[in-house]
């Protein structure tokens, strides 16, 4: 009887050495961005990407330069926001192209009948206010951050002129001050924006008399401008391996500026 007791006990060891918890796959990071699209009162569907993290919480509306798309140019960009916890919506206006890498939705799904379907950067005024009004409608309820680049850096400053009451600050990185905006430069709203906004531009474009007479403008009327060390041009300025330098400093101070909205 002892015998078989200790036979018993060992069958019982072995069978709970080989027994094994079932295997479990590792859980996927879920990714809050999700692609949208919505129309402009003149029917062009527009398409972006909305991360959605606290409908209460900051929401930023990236704008991408000339010849871009939004996937391509906020690539790097779009996890450090998330990171700080603010709500994304990045849209390819009608205006873009392939710079950074990816395409523009938008403009693909736009007939063809030249380059840029023959739309000017004034054109693409209306995809940006058709962005905040998309973001209202949809219930995002905290403070809005409008960001442009480039030429929707000047299309930037106009919707914030625009819609103050709906806008509590904006972020224009290197806008457009030429001839290919003379119908809509932003220089004459500097005046009348009264809510924050911050100019950035690097040195190179400084040398250039038209910028900085346009940055020289809206620090008169008491905007807040930032050129760093070394950069390039638009929200690029923000992405080390573009600039081919670190970008920290330049980081801080659009952090710092959204932060103390």
């Amino acid at each position: 009887m002892r015998t078989l007791s200790i036979a018993l006990i060992g069958f019982v060891l072995i069978l709970c050495a080989c027994k094994k918890e079932p295997k479990t796959e590792p859980e996927k990071e879920k990714s809050v961005g999700s692609e949208i699209s919505f129309y402009t009162p003149d029917s062009i569907q527009i398409f972006g990407d909305l991360y959605e993290l606290d409908r209460q919480g900051k929401t930023i509306l990236l704008f991408h330069q000339g010849g871009s798309n939004a996937r391509g140019e906020y690539a790097p960009i779009i996890p450090k926001l998330i990171k700080e916890g603010y709500n994304i919506l990045a849209i390819d206006q009608r205006v873009g192209g392939q710079f950074y890498g990816s395409y523009n939705r938008t403009l693909a799904n736009i007939p063809t009948n030249g380059f840029d379907d023959g739309y000017g950067y004034c054109d693409a005024y209306n995809n940006l206010e058709t962005a905040l009004d998309f973001i209202m409608e949809a219930g995002f309820t905290g403070d809005k951050i409008i960001w442009g680049s480039s030429y929707s850096a000047a299309l930037a400053i106009h919707l914030a002129h625009n819609r103050q009451q709906d806008i509590n600050a904006v972020l224009a990185f290197s806008p457009a001050s030429g001839n290919a905006v003379k119908d809509c430069l932003p220089n004459k709203y500097f005046e009348t924006i009264k809510i924050p906004l911050l100019l950035l531009r690097p040195p190179h474009e400084m040398e250039r008399e038209n910028s900085k007479a346009q940055s020289d403008l809206a620090k008169t009327h008491g905007h807040q401008t930032y050129v760093p060390k070394s950069g390039v041009h638009g929200s690029s300025m923000l992405v080390a391996e573009r600039v081919g330098s670190q970008v920290d400093d330049t980081w801080k101070v659009v952090l710092s500026f959204i932060k103390k909205i």
